[in-house]
């Protein structure tokens, strides 16, 4: 389907099917809740969705642990979440979305590897799903079960398979 970028609902719409977890997340200091429900007003959020979507970034137990739970607030640009919290905390926010396209860039780059092994598990059972998923990543074990790799260097892009197929 071509997209006229001319036209703005087009244009939206082409954008709503898309979620982007970048390396750097950037949190208001509000709720968690509200950081992970990102765009909407605070009556508007579905809580269980806002559960579901960080059970599946693997922040769901550290939040529900906190005395507020998901009324936390996070501070300005999340100064009181770790690196891999506020990772995490961009994971749900992406999920709660529930787009059909995720691109995640460098979005495990701040995780200890036991979370990010964990995380990628959580990206590799979403290939069952009806996602199609972007990584954008250094770390070649990051891409290990990734269908098609792509390297690019030096303005160049070439394919790439990683696997010992």
């Amino acid at each position: 389907k071509e997209i006229n970028f001319l036209n703005k609902e087009n244009l939206n719409s082409w954008r709503s099917n898309i979620s982007h977890v970048p390396q750097d997340i950037y949190l208001r200091d509000d709720k968690i809740s509200n950081n992970i429900a990102f765009e909407l007003d605070e009556n508007n959020i579905n809580l269980e969705r806002v559960y579901e979507s960080a059970k599946k970034a693997r922040i769901f137990d550290f939040v529900d642990s906190l005395p507020k739970g998901f009324d936390t607030f996070v501070g300005e640009r999340g100064v009181r979440l770790s690196g891999g919290q506020k990772q995490r905390v961009g994971i749900a926010r992406a999920l709660y979305k529930k787009s059909n396209i995720l691109i995640f860039d460098e979005a495990t780059s701040a995780l200890d590897s036991k979370t990010e092994k964990r995380v990628m598990k959580f990206i590799d059972d979403l290939i069952d799903e009806d996602i199609t998923i972007i990584l954008i990543a250094h770390r070649l074990s990051t891409l290990s079960n990734c269908d098609v790799i792509y390297e690019v260097s030096n303005s160049n892009v070439k394919k790439v398979n990683f696997k010992n197929d």
